[in-house]
């Protein structure tokens, strides 16, 4: 069986590392895991040369058994799916392809992996919170936070003209959101938690003022600690790292692809932060 992840870049994707740590220790020794470039243009042709079928494929060729998605594919790929789960539909994207019975079922496991990653830092669900950025994953945090009981939160963007469809998703999921701009970040971050989907350092710019939130979830994983991270972290806020995230979405899609719930967390986390730690390695070596 083959699986892979695509997304533009695709480079730095730790998926591989943990896809295939885990089936090392599942013991599925005729599985693979690969990495390929594809942005939005490509996806339909890359979609169509796979064989989503279970089981022997005439000429020897290995079946697919799905894909994870990175951006900017999570809901470019929707339109192409044969089946939506109601959670993907919900937040208007799918990071997640399982291919069964010759079709494609969209997922999004972004929303459990936001969700364990809080959980395992042991932050408490929040009264109040804010997310910064709009995109795919910004979605997927509010989806988290309804899970989590907060049916209000603040949406702080650069252009809010370009929120759309962040917005659209808060109404499905029934979220009251204020859409602001970043020069009303001190009121926006007086909450329980902040959320930052920004790409890697942007969110560094406003690491003094973020400082005194009491707990941040920074999506980003590498290099590690941001510094808006690090300044929570030495005013003594809890600090949630982009890895964790990572790790238990990915949990949950070998789960989805496999069809086995006895997913090894552990070799998975360790297979994750090791690469981490060389790439750190390489990047100050």
């Amino acid at each position: 069986m083959r699986a892979a992840v695509m997304g533009s870049p695709i480079g730095h994707s730790l998926s591989p590392y943990l896809h295939r740590a885990a089936y090392q220790a599942m013991g599925l020794d005729g599985w693979s895991y690969e990495a390929f470039e594809c942005d939005e243009a490509r996806l339909p042709a890359l979609l169509g040369e796979l064989v989503p079928v279970r089981g022997q494929v005439p000429g020897g060729e290995d079946p697919w058994a799905g894909l994870s998605l990175t951006m900017p594919l999570k809901r470019a790929v929707l339109p192409l799916l044969d089946t939506v789960s109601d959670l993907a539909v919900e937040v208007g994207g799918a990071n997640t392809v399982v291919f069964r019975d010759g079709r494609r079922h969209g997922h999004n496991t972004d929303v459990y992996g936001i969700e364990q990653a809080l959980a395992e830092a042991g932050v408490p669900a929040p009264g109040s919170a804010t997310v910064l950025g709009g995109g795919a994953t910004a979605a997927s945090a509010l989806a988290a936070l309804r899970n989590l009981g907060l049916f209000s939160a603040t949406l702080l963007v650069r252009d809010p003209a370009r929120a759309g469809e962040t917005v659209e998703v808060a109404e499905r999921l029934g979220v009251a959101l204020a859409v602001e701009t970043f020069d009303k970040l001190d009121a926006a971050t007086r909450v329980d938690l902040v959320v930052s989907t920004l790409p890697g350092g942007a969110a560094d710019a406003f690491a003094d003022r973020l400082a005194r939130v009491p707990a941040l979830f920074d999506v980003v994983y590498s290099p590690w600690p941001t510094s808006a991270a690090a300044a929570v972290r030495a005013a003594g806020g809890t600090v949630v790292a982009g890895f964790a995230m990572l790790l238990h979405q990915a949990v949950r899609q070998v789960e989805l692809m496999t069809g086995r719930t006895d997913v090894p967390v552990e070799a998975m986390r360790a297979a994750g932060e090791a690469e981490l730690a060389r790439r750190s390695a390489s990047r100050t070596g």
